[in-house]
């Protein structure tokens, strides 16, 4: 099995999602035994809460990637292994959305929010290289 105790406290929502669907690619589970699970790839560093996976599972569920079993265990979509797949299998040159993209701009913009509330100094060090993506992003807008 694969090991994530050395990067678990980089996980992010996604990455527990990622988590979820990498638990149940080889056999359902439940919300409790995907916990569980969590907690063992973390060497009991970590575990979830049921107010995060149960919610996670609930959208996953609508998103077509994992689908619940008679039994209220999880099984892998091929949606789901797609996604799981995704990073081994894009390449350099293969195009996204733009909505995905746009998604993860927003993201960023709202992390440098976050520095510019907390530290200004970080972003002000580099207020020039953000005006700069900020008239590409005008220009974007456009044409």
């Amino acid at each position: 099995m694969f090991d994530w105790s050395t990067s678990w406290q980089k996980r992010t929502h996604r990455g527990l999602r990622h988590w979820v669907l990498y638990l149940v690619r080889d056999s359902p589970m439940n919300g409790a035994e995907i916990m569980d699970g969590m907690e063992g790839m973390s060497r009991g560093m970590w575990r979830p809460s049921p107010g995060s996976v149960y919610p996670l599972l609930e959208s996953m569920v609508k998103e077509g990637v994992v689908k619940q079993l008679d039994d209220k265990k999880y099984e892998i979509t091929d949606s789901g292994r797609e996604e799981l797949d995704w990073p081994r299998r894009m390449r350099p040159n293969e195009p996204r959305s733009v909505e995905e993209v746009l998604r993860q701009v927003s993201g960023y913009v709202s992390y440098l929010e976050d520095i510019s509330r907390t530290d200004a100094a970080k972003v002000k060090e580099n207020a020039a290289e953000v005006k700069t993506l900020a008239e590409r992003l005008r220009n974007l807008g456009g044409q």
